[in-house]
């Protein structure tokens, strides 16, 4: 019994390294990604990522022997899930290039408590009192971020929530995906809803020729696609060796690397109404993670 105890603290230990790797390197994907959108339209910036990416794990699926489209990514679920893959990403890439990273990076956070809101309005999950009580308090927490009617507010505020609510609908959906559908064919079809935003936003809203990028820009640009799938990869690691309730809660170790580029790279400020903010979202998330354990 002692030995078995301490087989699953070492993997727990081990997983939550990895789902620590993962958010730091989603983060520094962040990062690359806001840097690139400074020389290059926001269009072209979404499609060269998701291009890259896409390719990556296309070799991936053909390394292992898989097919690139097996027709369960045309059931229902999966047309639901490019759906939202889409817009959550068409609005948190603008939310990347025209707002402060550090606040992206916070409102992202959120999706967990989006996730399980959704999960009881439409799926008919059953979600307590007190699940809900976190999920008004941690919506409470995007609002302070936010600020509506604060000097600082725009518009533009309003892409990271959108964006947010895209990624949530795309987890939701994901719950939903058939069970043979691997990682690797998520990840695929996940990086081509990218190209497909992208060649969207570019045609009917940013209408901005496409050029050659500046050598930073395209090695910002590639870098993001390698820290991308370092990340991705890290995650699914992470959950297939600890348990999922102990590894989970450090997916909010990517709100300290977030801010922290943001500070540190793009000169960004805090104030005391963001820190509220993302403590709220933080607390309210581990007490969802905490009562869904029980």
């Amino acid at each position: 019994m002692t030995a078995h105890i301490a087989t699953d603290r070492a993997a727990n230990r081990l997983g939550s390294l990895f789902m620590i790797a993962a958010m730091a390197g989603f983060a520094v994907e962040d990062a690359f990604l806001k840097a690139a959108a400074q020389s290059l339209p926001i269009a072209q910036v979404m499609v060269l990522f998701g291009a890259g990416g896409a390719m990556v794990f296309a070799l991936w699926l053909r390394a292992k022997g898989q097919p690139l489209a097996p027709k369960e990514v045309l059931s229902r679920p999966m047309r639901v899930r490019v759906f939202f893959e889409v817009f959550g990403r068409l609005f948190f890439t603008l939310s990347l290039a025209l707002t402060p990273l550090s606040s992206t990076t916070v409102i992202l956070q959120a999706t967990p408590l989006v996730v399980v809101a959704f999960a009881a309005l439409v799926l008919g999950e059953q979600v307590g009192w007190r699940r809900w009580l976190a999920i008004v308090i941690g919506l409470l927490g995007v609002v302070l971020v936010v600020r509506p009617g604060g000097d600082s507010f725009t518009l533009l505020s309003l892409l990271a929530v959108v964006g947010m609510l895209g990624f949530a609908g795309r987890d939701l959906a994901s719950r939903a995906a058939p069970a043979s559908l691997g990682t690797a064919v998520l990840g695929l079809y996940g990086f081509l809803a990218i190209v497909l935003a992208g060649a969207l936003y570019g045609q009917f809203w940013e209408q901005q020729p496409f050029h050659m990028p500046p050598p930073m820009a395209l090695l910002s640009v590639v870098a993001a696609v390698a820290c991308g799938v370092f990340a991705y990869s890290a995650l699914m690691r992470a959950m297939r060796t600890g348990e999922v309730s102990a590894v989970t809660p450090f997916r909010y170790s990517r709100l300290l690397f977030g801010v922290a580029l943001g500070v540190i790279v793009f000169g960004e400020g805090l104030d005391a109404m963001m820190i509220a903010g993302s403590l709220l979202i933080v607390l309210s998330g581990l007490v969802i993670m905490w009562r869904g354990a029980r």
